[in-house]
C-alpha cells in the first residue's frame, strides 16, 4: 500500500474550494480553475474520457498552457443526467487513479468546468456548441453509436433516430443532430465551423463522424451539408486506455486517498493518443504531453483495434463461459492463456502491419502485460458487452482480410462459436448470464437455434453478410461450436492451443 493511501485522514469532500486541504502530497490542479474558459464540448463524459483526453488537456493546463481550451462535457441521453449531478455536485473536478502492477497513484484534474442539462431536444447542448469560442466537439458516444449500416458500412439513414431529426432538426434526438444545428446557426451568423473529434474505438473513427453528420444533413438541408463537408474538420484518432467501470470499491479508493469523490475513475498505468493532426479552428498543443499527431493514424489505429480490441472480444467470451471474472483472471487461467496467444499469433497479427517504433509482434507482447494487470479489475461482463458492435468492428473485418487471402480462418471461427455459446445465456457451470448487449433477445434466439443447427448463428446477415458462404469459415465454425455443445468450452480452447 502506498504511502500516501496510509497516511490519509478522513475523507475530504472533493469540491474547488476543498482543494487546498487535501493531503499535501496529492497532486492537484496548480492552474486557478477561475482563469479557464471553455474550448471544447465533449459529448458522452465519461470514465473514459475523464481519464484519457481531460487528463492530456490537464497536463497542459498545469503548465499555464491552453488555459482556454477547458471541457463543457454534455450527453444526450437520460442516463446522462445522473453523472452530471455527480459531477457538478463537486465543482466537475475528477479523482484520477492509477493502477499499476507495483504501485497505486491518485490525482485530482480539473479541465471539466460545467456539464450541461440533460433536455429533450437538446437545446442547451446547441446553445453551448454555437459559442464561436467552442472550436472542438469531440464524442465518445461508443462504437455502435454512429449509424453505421453493419453490411454496407455506409449511413444508415433508415434509422428511427434518423428519421427523427431530419424531420425534426430543430429539436434532435441525437448528438449528430445537435451538431448540425449548431453548425447551421453558427453558418448562419457568419462564424467558422468546429472541428468534430472521435474519440471511440472505430478505424477511421474521423471518416466515420463525418459521413454521419454529413449523411444526416444531407436529409435536412443539402446545401448546408455542402457547408459542413467543405469547411469543418474531422480528424481521426486512436485512443488507448484500460479504463473500467466505478463502483463501490473505486469509491473506497479514493477514499483511502483521502478524497470523498462519488465519481473517482481507475484506469491502468497507460495511455496512447494518436491524432490526425487536421483542425479547422485550432488546437491544444496536446504533443507536448505525450500525444502523437500525425497524418498516418490509420496504421496506429489498426493496430490497437486488432490486437487489442480484438483481443478483448478473444477472451471476455471464452472468460464469460468459464466464470472468470476479470480480464486478469483470464489472462491468469493457463488455457485462455494460450488460447488468446495462438488467436492473435496465427488469426490477429498477420493482419497487422508495424508501425514507427512498434512491430505487432512487440506490440501483442505489451497489451498481454496489460492484460495481466490485476490491480486493473475490468470485468469480462464490460468488456464482452455490446459484441454485436465489437465483433463486427474488431473481429469480423480481420475475418474477411483472411477470407480475401486464402488465409486460415481456424482461430477467428472459433471465436465467434465462442461468442454465440455466451449468447446462448449461461455458462459452463451452469449460471445464467445477463442480457449484455443492445440486441441480445435477437442474438440469444440465434445461439439458441444454434445449438442444434451451428448455420443459425452466421444466418444473422447483419452481423456476417455473406460470410456464410464461405466454406472454410462456416465449416470451421459449425466443427467448433459442436465441439463446445459436446465436450465444453475448455475442451475447445484446449484443442485449439494444441493443434
Amino acid at each position: 500500500m502506498d504511502e500516501l493511501m496510509k497516511g490519509a485522514g478522513l475523507p475530504v469532500a472533493l469540491r474547488r474550494d476543498t482543494l487546498a486541504q487535501m493531503p499535501p502530497e496529492l497532486a492537484t490542479p496548480t492552474y486557478s480553475r477561475a482563469d479557464l474558459s471553455a474550448g471544447m464540448v465533449h459529448i458522452g463524459l465519461g470514465n473514459f474520457h475523464r481519464a484519457h483526453q481531460a487528463w492530456y488537456l490537464h497536463r497542459l493546463m498545469q503548465r499555464g498552457e491552453a488555459l482556454d481550451w477547458a471541457i463543457i462535457g454534455a450527453g444526450v441521453r437520460p442516463y446522462d443526467a445522473q453523472m452530471r449531478d455527480k459531477l457538478a455536485a463537486q465543482d466537475y473536478l475528477t479523482t484520477l487513479i492509477e493502477l499499476s502492477p507495483t504501485h497505486t497513484s491518485a490525482e485530482i484534474i480539473g479541465p471539466i468546468i460545467d456539464y450541461l442539462p440533460i433536455e429533450a431536444g437538446n437545446a442547451p447542448l446547441i446553445a453551448a456548441m454555437i459559442n464561436p469560442a467552442i472550436r472542438i466537439v469531440s464524442l465518445t458516444v461508443t462504437e455502435g453509436g454512429y449509424y453505421v449500416d453493419p453490411i454496407t458500412h455506409g449511413f444508415d439513414a433508415s434509422h428511427p433516430d434518423i428519421q427523427h431529426d431530419a424531420i425534426h432538426p430543430d429539436t434532435p434526438n441525437t448528438a449528430f443532430g445537435a451538431i448540425i444545428a449548431a453548425l447551421r446557426a453558427r453558418r448562419d451568423a457568419g462564424h467558422i465551423p468546429f472541428s468534430v473529434q472521435s474519440c471511440d474505438n472505430l478505424q477511421g473513427n474521423g471518416a466515420i463522424v463525418r459521413q454521419t453528420i454529413v449523411g444526416l444533413t444531407r436529409l435536412i438541408d443539402p446545401a448546408l451539408a455542402s457547408w459542413i463537408d467543405a469547411n469543418a474538420a474531422f480528424p481521426n484518432s486512436m485512443v488507448d486506455c484500460i479504463v473500467p467501470a466505478t463502483g463501490p470499491t473505486e469509491v473506497a479508493l479514493a477514499r483511502s486517498f483521502g478524497i470523498d469523490d462519488a465519481a473517482p475513475v481507475s484506469h491502468e498505468n497507460f495511455r496512447q493518443w494518436v491524432i490526425e493532426d487536421r483542425f479547422c479552428a485550432g488546437r491544444p498543443a496536446w504533443e507536448k504531453v505525450g500525444a502523437t499527431l500525425t497524418n498516418d493514424v490509420h496504421s496506429f489505429e489498426t493496430m490497437k483495434i486488432r490486437i487489442l480490441n480484438g483481443g478483448h472480444q478473444v477472451i471476455s467470451n471464452v472468460g464469460e463461459l468459464l466464470s472468470s471474472d476479470t480480464i486478469a483472471d483470464c489472462i491468469g487461467d493457463p488455457d485462455i492463456a494460450a488460447f488468446f496467444r495462438k488467436v492473435e499469433r496465427d488469426g490477429i497479427v498477420p493482419y497487422v502491419a508495424a508501425v514507427p517504433g512498434m512491430t505487432p509482434d512487440a506490440y501483442l507482447d505489451l497489451i498481454e502485460s496489460r492484460f495481466a494487470n490485476s490491480a486493473i479489475k475490468d470485468t469480462t461482463r464490460r468488456v464482452a458487452f455490446d459484441g454485436s458492435s465489437r465483433h463486427t468492428g474488431f473481429i469480423l473485418p480481420i475475418l474477411r482480410d483472411a477470407v480475401a487471402v486464402g488465409g486460415s480462418v481456424e482461430a477467428l471461427a472459433l471465436v465467434e462459436a465462442l461468442w454465440a455459446r455466451m449468447c446462448f445465456g449461461t455458462r459452463e457451470d451452469g449460471s445464467a448470464i445477463a442480457p449484455n448487449d443492445p440486441f441480445w433477445d435477437d442474438l440469444n434466439a440465434a445461439a439458441r437455434g444454434a445449438k442444434s443447427r451451428p448455420l443459425a448463428w452466421l444466418e444473422q446477415a447483419h452481423l456476417y453478410g455473406d460470410l456464410i458462404h464461405h466454406l472454410a469459415f462456416a465449416t470451421s465454425f459449425t466443427r467448433w461450436l459442436d465441439l463446445i455443445w459436446a465436450d465444453g468450452s475448455r475442451a475447445a480452447i484446449r484443442a485449439f492451443s494444441a493443434s
